[in-house]
């Protein structure tokens, strides 16, 4: 759960919180920017994770395509709108695998990290969706976190040589939890 677990009430299916905790990249988009979770911030999480398992890279390591830098969740999408999904697909899995399998996998996973959470399918659903191949699947809307790559984000853009880079500073929190540890006597 990435340190978000909370307690729902048994008809409670939203929540609202003051303190947002847990790995960034594997949170949706109304958690980090509004403190809201629901019974879809996991199904966010999921999406991540298959597109993750998938490609073999990390969602927080960063991906040029065309030229633009993009985190996973974007760099898929354009693999979608470009209709290459199969160029997503781990070498080390390439030939073991029945890529319109893995298709319909990385299809699902777009679903799951839709921005609307209302429009990201239930876990229950998912589970049909994966053991059951005759179920049609939905065409996904554009994921939480979609970085449209603007003239100005690009390294010349910037005003930077090839081969140089930028770094931006940004503002974050400290955990202040504590671990002990008990030793007998």
């Amino acid at each position: 759960d990435f340190g978000m677990a909370r307690i729902f009430g048994i008809d409670q299916t939203v929540a609202n919180t003051s303190r947002v905790v847990g790995t960034f990249g594997y949170m949706p988009p109304e958690y980090v920017t509004h403190g809201q979770f629901s019974t879809k911030s996991d199904v966010y999480s999921f999406g991540v994770l298959v597109l993750e398992i998938i490609s073999g890279k990390k969602n927080s390591s960063f991906y040029q395509m065309d030229g633009l830098v993009n985190n996973l969740v974007t760099y898929v999408w354009k693999l979608w709108e470009n209709k290459s999904l199969p160029d997503l697909v781990d070498p080390c899995i390439r030939e073991d695998c029945k890529i319109d399998e893995v298709t319909r996998y990385i299809h699902i996973g777009l679903l799951c990290v839709q921005e609307n959470p209302a429009d990201r399918p239930t876990m229950s659903t998912i589970h049909q969706m994966l053991t059951t191949s005759s179920i049609t699947l939905p065409i996904p809307l554009p994921p939480g976190f979609f970085f449209k790559n603007e003239p100005r984000s690009t390294p010349i853009a910037q005003g930077l040589e090839p081969g140089q880079s930028s770094s931006k500073s940004f503002t974050c929190s400290v955990d202040e939890a504590t671990i002990t540890d008990v030793i007998p006597r």
